[in-house]
């Protein structure tokens, strides 16, 4: 629910939103100067550039890929549906996990594709409850000829779960080379260092390989919509002729470049995350609930029961969180990772609906 309605339904002023992955340090101060420069700027009343040309130069710098392998989308969510667009239709089929990123089944049923959702692993996994099972990915691949497209999520929205370098390296290695991977890589960022796999050497192995990445989590833009994917050259090719001329405006263009440079504020936005991530849960664990394991900006909390009520609760003292039902999964919630300060205050709440 947004902001603005919460308060009008609820007479409630002082709303946290923790629903949505936002950065809760935002936009970094360079990013909102050079966006406000530009805004004041006779540039407003002219067309953006159509192909992001210093954005994908400074994309390009960054990963030490040629412009002419990114593709720019209004977020993320824009690449996606570029994919299903070309690969996806009748007579085909799209692959994913079952608990995955919901835009990965809206964009295969828009194209009247057949949707093969491969099971994850089951609650009672001893080390990652809920991830994606890519050798399961594997075996249902085998037989099924029509699959032309493949999304992984890697941190996995909404549980968090992740794959290792070694599985997706391994998966990798068994897809045929017509059918494209889409290694979406939202929360990429956020992994300990240990953990993110180098998709960008990856690029150079397998033609058939397409990474997806955002501005809107770990550099805090997410009001400005700007995505990018990185792929072979004839891949990011078609891509480009079913995007739409000027799907990124002129301030987000500019806000985005920004925040790539802006390196010290991702440093300071992983440094957070990381801390809350750690010192939630044993808190959590103190009120009978447990978390899916997450190397993302939020956490998953089973309730053990459906979590409706809590979620109300939490509405009602001012907190958004994300509830789980429509993901099949209807005892837990997603809350959004804060600073310190709020995420006490929904511990508090939290507290508070539990009668703890």
């Amino acid at each position: 629910m947004p902001i603005d309605e919460l308060q009008r339904r609820l007479g409630i002023k002082d709303v946290l939103k923790l629903a949505s992955n936002e950065n809760p340090l935002g936009a970094s101060p360079k990013v909102r100067a050079a966006v406000a420069s530009a805004a004041g700027e006779q540039n407003l009343g002219l067309y953006p550039d159509g192909s992001g040309f210093a954005l994908k130069a400074a994309i390009g710098r960054y990963h030490g890929i040629a412009p002419e392998q990114i593709t720019l989308g209004n977020g993320s969510n824009d690449i996606l549906e570029f994919l299903s667009r070309i690969y996806a239709g009748p007579g085909r089929a799209v692959m994913y996990s079952d608990f995955a990123f919901a835009v990965y089944a809206l964009a295969t049923q828009a194209q009247n594709a057949e949707a093969v959702v491969v099971p994850s692993f089951p609650a009672d996994h001893p080390t990652m409850p809920y991830g994606h099972d890519l050798d399961a990915f594997a075996r249902v691949l085998k037989t099924r000829a029509d699959v032309s497209l493949v999304f992984i999520a890697n941190p996995n929205n909404p549980t968090g779960t992740w794959n290792t370098p070694q599985e997706i390296e391994r998966f990798l290695d068994t897809v045929p080379p017509h059918v494209i991977v889409a290694l979406d890589e939202a929360y990429y960022d956020y992994q300990d260092a240990e953990l993110r796999s180098d998709a960008r050497a990856w690029l150079d192995r397998y033609p058939n390989l397409l990474v997806c990445r955002t501005f809107s989590k770990i550099y805090g833009i997410a009001g400005l919509r700007v995505g990018y994917a990185l792929s072979h050259p004839t891949v990011a090719d078609l891509l480009n002729r079913v995007r739409q001329p000027f799907n990124n405006n002129s301030l987000a263009l500019i806000g985005a470049e920004a925040a790539l440079a802006d390196q010290e504020h991702v440093r300071l936005s992983v440094e957070l995350n990381a801390r809350e991530r750690l010192r939630l849960p044993p808190l959590l664990a103190k009120l009978g609930l447990k978390c899916l394991p997450s190397q993302a900006n939020f956490l998953t909390i089973d309730f053990g029961r459906d979590a409706s009520p809590v979620h109300q609760g939490l509405l009602e003292r001012g907190i958004i969180v994300r509830p789980m039902g429509s993901y099949g999964l209807p005892n837990f919630l997603r809350v959004t990772l804060g600073t310190e300060s709020e995420d006490d205050r929904f511990l508090a709440a939290l507290r508070d609906v539990l009668g703890a």
